[in-house]
């Protein structure tokens, strides 16, 4: 299982960004024309190149393969693609397809942003906010992330407001924080929305507003950043007149449980379970249960211990071997969990990789309904 998070403070992390060409659903790969496209990158074509990697990553006509993504994005970035450079930059720093090599994400992350790619600068920020592959020093990332926000890239705002919520490198100040999410906000950055959702929606000692936190939540939402789709639907299932449609909650949760969020997961089998705006169906709960504890691993299984052992006894052991089988296979086709997917209407360029944890995991740690355990 493909799980690589990096935390500060309770969970609050940056994460290296990935500039995918052609997503899936748009102008990458299909079933129809891969063998095309599979063709001409075999014979040096970059533009194939980097849509076979990005097929590869994103399982888009084909079953997702981290190795794959890895080998012909670093062909692609070998060829001279910034873009490539800097997405085989973040496979060696989190060992996604290839060993984790720091350096080796530092040298292709430099070249990239040589050729001006804000969203390489960024990640070298990231090296040096984490001390990966260099020496740690945050007055250095900062350098990096106020610029690249000056340049108009929003998500260098987001991290600004990381380093100032936490007092990384800098005094903690939360007040200076919001004004940084406020400008990556009103640069249409989706990390930036999410957080002011989660402060105006979740976090104790900040003022809440649900209207204001659904704006903010829809807007990260619809900028396709798949934590923030969680947290609307959950909004939502508290809110319900706040919903588009009445199927809109459970339409969010099933867009970021297939692309391996396992709290949507955990939330549907919830749903499931308690015949909550959907039938009850045990099985169903039990497929969602499993599907989660193999997306997130000894900690969820642990949450779920309670759950998925009272719903065995009630399903049966043949049955729950069955239902446990296939939550393992649409696992194995489903490993690299993706932060970002497009979605209708939306025209972005990038896009976080699976081990990309929430930049405000520690404003919105707690789960979204009862503990199944309760």
């Amino acid at each position: 299982m493909m799980r690589n998070t990096r935390a500060f403070h309770g969970g609050f992390v940056f994460g290296p960004i990935l500039l995918l060409l052609g997503l899936a659903g748009q102008s990458g790969a299909t079933i129809k024309d891969f063998p095309r496209i599979e063709a001409r990158a075999g014979q040096g074509f970059l533009k194939e190149e980097l849509e076979l990697a990005t097929a590869y990553f994103t399982g888009d006509g084909v079953v997702q393969d981290a190795k794959l993504a890895a080998y012909w994005y670093e062909k692609a970035a070998e060829g001279g693609s910034p873009e490539a450079q800097n997405q085989v930059g973040y496979f060696y720093e989190i060992g996604l397809g290839v060993p984790a090599n720091p350096e080796r994400a530092l040298h292709w992350y430099r070249l990239s942003a040589a050729s001006g790619l804000s969203d390489a600068a960024l990640n070298l920020g990231v090296l040096y906010a984490l001390g990966l592959g260099v020496q740690k020093d945050p007055a250095v990332a900062a350098e990096y992330f106020q610029e690249a926000a000056r340049k108009g890239n929003g998500t260098g705002a987001t991290y600004m407001g990381t380093l100032e919520y936490f007092g990384i490198g800098m005094q903690m100040d939360r007040v200076a924080a919001e004004r940084w999410y406020v400008i990556g906000q009103k640069l249409h950055d989706p990390l930036s929305a999410y957080n002011l959702g989660t402060l105006y929606s979740t976090v104790p000692d900040h003022r809440h507003d649900v209207a204001r936190a659904e704006r903010y939540l829809r807007e990260s939402s619809e900028g396709g950043y798949v934590p923030a789709m969680h947290s609307l639907a959950v909004l939502l299932l508290h809110h319900p007149e706040l919903g588009r449609t009445p199927e809109e909650a459970l339409d969010l949760l099933n867009i970021a449980a297939n692309v391996g969020y396992w709290r949507s997961s955990l939330v549907l089998g919830v749903l499931l379970r308690d015949g909550r705006g959907v039938p009850a169906d045990n099985t169903a709960a039990y497929y969602h249960f499993h599907v989660a504890i193999q997306q997130g691993g000894a900690e969820v299984e642990h949450i779920l211990q309670y759950d998925t052992g009272k719903l065995a006894a009630v399903l049966g052991s043949e049955q729950s071997a069955k239902t446990q089988a296939v939550a393992s296979l649409w696992f194995q086709q489903h490993r690299l969990a993706l932060t970002f997917v497009p979605r209708k209407g939306y025209k972005g360029r990038f896009i976080f990789g699976q081990a990309h944890a929430d930049p405000a995991e520690v404003l919105h740690a707690s789960l979204p309904l009862s503990d199944p355990a309760t």
